[in-house]
């Protein structure tokens, strides 16, 4: 085989290098988004128990430190997700609120698919953490259809 036959027939490097950076590159924007998510969230967990969302207390519930919570805060109200007011608190614009209302929902998709296949409760709720950010809509879908039709047959 020739120098020149055997280039022909290996992939070229470029190209599979491109497509592993590109796996790498959309892996890493969906982590961003999961964490935009779980803080929308979180504010709107916060909103509905205490009436607003104190950045010391999304950091506290999120695990995170006060400047952390204030950066990924400053990110959610670029994306018009949520608005701060002085003295106050932190809250969910329309889109920040229905945001949050679809990641609650995906969560408990997952969480209630995972208890329905044996998965205990509790770490089934710990595993929709990760899960509940990478899920796709059609599995979404096939998820509630089966959740839907094992309900039915109790």
């Amino acid at each position: 085989m020739t120098e020149k036959t055997k280039r022909k027939s290996m992939p070229d490097q470029s190209t599979r290098k491109s497509k592993q950076s590109a796996r790498f590159i959309r892996a890493r924007e969906a982590q961003a988004c999961a964490v935009m998510e779980d803080y929308a969230e979180m504010i709107g967990d916060l909103i509905a128990e205490l009436g607003e969302a104190r950045v010391a207390d999304i950091a506290e519930r999120m695990g995170v430190a006060h400047p952390t919570a204030t950066k990924a805060i400053s990110r959610l109200k670029r994306e018009g997700l949520a608005v701060s007011r002085p003295y106050r608190g932190v809250f969910l614009t329309e889109e920040g609120e229905a945001l949050a209302n679809r990641v609650r929902a995906r969560h408990r998709s997952v969480v209630e698919l995972l208890v329905a296949v044996g998965v205990p409760r509790e770490t089934a709720e710990i595993d929709a953490e990760g899960i509940e950010h990478h899920v796709s809509d059609k599995s979404l879908k096939a998820f509630d259809e089966f959740l839907a039709n094992n309900d039915k047959t109790k």
